[in-house]
């Protein structure tokens, strides 16, 4: 029964991935009539990833503010400050969850773009230009990994922001008293600092965003 149970899990998850590859399929290839290919495609979703972490980068500075302002109330309604951080730690996580969602859209059209030019390379009856085809693909490759790899760094770079955020809202719902303010004040510099990183992550994947787009659109 357990063997059984695996091969129904395996062959639905078979399907699940063939019917993945079979929209990708379809979706290029409607694209491509009307003249828009993997490249073209590749840029759009980078520059939608560039959006995203721009937006993300301003929604954590803005976390960070709504957070500084209620640690340095002496009174204040804890309820409303609760909300207030609440707000502010959901729509973080809504933009982070949005930055990951666009990077995995990026290497999803990235990889079968690479996968297709190199594929692509065998059909060259003439060496030199298979030859110089070759070239531009690994140069592209490797500016693609790099700037793939600077975005993940400023994903990676979320996380901790997301982790401190998350438990002090979570101490202040449970102790809507002058000790959860207190506890806030002692963790704003922490959470200060974790947002520097973040911010400075995601303007060196901002800026390698830029230059990618610049390069592959000579």
């Amino acid at each position: 029964m357990k063997f059984l149970r695996k091969e129904v899990i395996f062959f639905c998850s078979c399907i699940f991935l063939l019917s993945l590859t079979a929209c990708s399929s379809t979706y290029y290839g409607a694209m491509e009539k009307v003249g828009i290919h993997k490249r073209d495609i590749l840029v759009d979703r980078v520059e939608a990833g560039r959006d995203s972490q721009e937006d993300a980068q301003k929604q954590f500075q803005s976390a960070l503010e709504q957070f500084d302002s209620i640690v340095k109330l002496e009174e204040t309604d804890l309820k409303k400050a609760y909300d207030k951080l609440n707000g502010e730690y959901e729509k973080s996580k809504d933009a982070a969850d949005d930055v990951s969602l666009r990077i995995e859209k990026i290497e999803s059209v990235a990889d079968d773009l690479f996968k297709e030019w190199k594929s692509e390379l065998k059909e060259y009856e003439n060496k030199t230009l298979r030859r110089s085809s070759e070239k531009q693909m690994l140069a592209t490759k490797k500016r693609y990994l790099d700037m793939l790899a600077s975005m993940k760094n400023a994903e990676e770079s979320m996380d901790p922001v997301l982790r401190i955020f998350h438990d002090n809202v979570l101490f202040l719902k449970h102790n809507l008293n002058a000790q959860a303010i207190g506890s806030l004040q002692s963790e704003f510099a922490n959470l200060e600092g974790q947002i520097d990183e973040l911010v400075k992550s995601m303007n060196v994947a901002i800026a390698s965003s830029n230059k990618f787009i610049a390069d592959i659109k000579k």
